[in-house]
């Protein structure tokens, strides 16, 4: 999954879709899906005197949605934008932004064995 926690994304599927970015809150990889702030939010209704309440109430959240409704927001382009990833010369992983090519952040720490790969691939 390409998507990290505190990522800003865009929603284009369902009913919380809009231009406008916003934060990932969790990321649940092993569903494939993302718990994004604002969006698919359902209510809890709790009864008097549960949990050390005195009284009940409705509590507002957000429930996961899947990882293939929201793009990842490129500030370079200004609106969510497709991921590729790519080995930089020291190793690392990096996803960058199909289409200004921008670096998007980093996955992860350097592996000596991708650089070799990265420099032969370049060089060739």
């Amino acid at each position: 999954m390409l998507i990290k926690k505190d990522d800003r994304v865009v929603v284009i599927r369902g009913d919380d879709k809009g231009p406008e970015p916003r934060k990932v809150l969790r990321v649940l990889p092993a569903k494939n899906k993302i718990v994004v702030e604002g969006v698919n939010r359902v209510y809890k209704h709790l009864k008097p005197g549960s949990r050390g309440q005195k009284e009940g109430g409705r509590l507002s959240k957000e429930m996961p949605i899947d990882a293939s409704n929201v793009l990842l927001y490129s500030e370079a382009a200004g609106r969510g934008v497709r991921v590729g990833i790519r080995f930089t010369a020291d190793g690392r992983k990096e996803r960058y932004c199909k289409i200004t090519g921008a670096s998007l952040g980093f996955l992860g720490p350097a592996k000596p064995a991708h650089a070799r790969k990265a420099a032969a691939s370049r060089s060739s």
